[in-house]
C-alpha cells in the first residue's frame, strides 16, 4: 500500500429533501488499502458508496476516483472500478459461465482470451462441477465469491463491495476475506461496507458512520486504543449509542 490517496472526498453532503443521508463526509482513501466503511443499517454507507461509483450525485462537495471528477467524469469512473451490490449483483436465470461472460462483456473481454480466463477463474473458485448451472442453484456463499470475481475481471483498480458478506456463514466470510487480501495484495484498493464490526479489524482503516455523519476514523488498533476498547464492537457502542440516547 502507498501514500497515495486513489479516493479523496470533501464536504461531501447528500440530501433527500429535508433528509440528510450525508453531512460533510471527509476522507481519503489510499492506493492497496482495504478502507472499511462501517455502521449501522440506515447509517449512509450505501448513499455514499453509491456517489462514489457514480450511481449518485451529491447535493454538494467534492469527490475525486482514481484522479476523475465525480461530477464530470461518470462514465469513466464507472469503467474503472469493480462494484458488488448490496442486494445480490448476479442474474439468477443464467450460468456461472453465462455470468461471467456477460459482465466480461461490458468491458469488452471476448474471444479466445476471455474464454481462457473464465475457465482459469471457475477453477480457481471450484467451480467446474457447476459451470453450466443456474446461478441461483448454487449455494449463497458460492454466489458471493462468484460476484466478487466478476467484480474484479477486468482488473479494476478499485472495488467496491457493499456489504458482501451479509447473511453468509462465518466459514464462508473468512474465505471472502481471504479473497479481499490477495486483491489488496496485487494492488487494488478496496473500498467495503458492513455492520458487522468483527470485519473492521480486517481492515487497514475503518470508517465508522452514524446518521449520516463519520462518528470516527483511524486504523482499527488506534480506535480500541482510544476508546479503551477490547474489539470493534465495543468501540462501535461506544461511540454511537450515547449520541442515539437523547430522549
Amino acid at each position: 500500500m502507498t501514500t497515495e490517496p486513489i479516493i479523496i472526498v470533501e464536504n461531501l453532503v447528500k440530501r433527500f429533501g429535508s433528509f440528510v443521508a450525508n453531512e460533510n463526509l471527509n476522507f481519503t482513501v489510499q492506493k492497496g488499502e482495504i478502507f472499511g466503511f462501517l455502521g449501522a443499517n440506515g447509517a449512509g454507507k450505501t448513499t455514499a458508496m453509491k456517489i462514489l461509483c457514480g450511481l449518485s450525485k451529491p447535493t454538494s462537495g467534492k469527490v475525486s476516483i482514481a484522479g476523475y471528477d465525480i461530477y464530470n467524469d461518470t462514465d469513466k469512473i464507472r469503467r474503472i472500478i469493480g462494484y458488488m451490490s448490496q442486494r445480490f449483483s448476479l442474474y439468477e436465470d443464467l450460468t456461472v459461465y453465462e455470468n461471467i461472460r456477460f459482465f466480461a462483456g461490458i468491458y469488452g473481454h471476448t474471444g479466445a482470451a476471455f474464454r481462457e480466463k473464465a475457465g482459469k477463474l471457475i477453477e480457481k473458485l471450484q467451480m467446474s462441477q457447476v459451470r453450466n448451472s443456474l446461478v441461483k442453484e448454487i449455494p449463497l456463499g458460492w454466489k458471493q465469491k462468484l460476484a466478487f470475481s466478476i467484480a474484479l475481471f477486468h482488473e479494476p483498480p478499485i472495488v467496491f463491495l457493499d456489504e458482501p458478506t451479509s447473511g453468509v456463514d462465518p466459514v464462508t466470510r473468512r474465505q471472502f476475506w481471504e479473497m479481499i487480501y490477495e486483491a489488496a495484495e496485487t494492488g487494488v484498493t478496496v473500498f467495503i461496507t458492513t455492520h458487522y464490526m468483527d470485519e473492521a479489524e480486517y481492515c487497514d482503516r475503518v470508517s465508522i458512520m452514524d446518521q449520516g455523519r463519520i462518528a470516527a476514523l483511524d486504523t482499527p488498533a488506534r480506535l480500541k486504543a482510544a476508546a479503551g476498547a477490547n474489539d470493534m464492537n465495543e468501540v462501535f457502542l461506544r461511540l454511537v449509542r450515547p449520541q442515539k440516547s437523547t430522549v
